[in-house]
């Protein structure tokens, strides 16, 4: 896909990305581990929830 900025914006973009603070190295995304915190904290908050309806009711 060809820019639509002009070369001077381009090359001005171009010199903000290549900046050390854009260059930062991310850890590879591992959806298991998202899938257990999210099962975990249902877990969690439903148990949380039955022992307000006993501690309530």
């Amino acid at each position: 896909m060809a820019s639509k900025l002009s070369p001077e914006d381009q090359a001005r973009v171009d010199d903000y990305l290549s900046a050390p603070q854009h260059q930062v190295e991310r850890a590879p995304f591992k959806p298991l581990r998202l899938l257990f915190m999210v099962i975990a904290t249902v877990i969690v908050l439903g148990l949380f929830s039955r022992l307000l309806t006993y501690w309530l009711l």
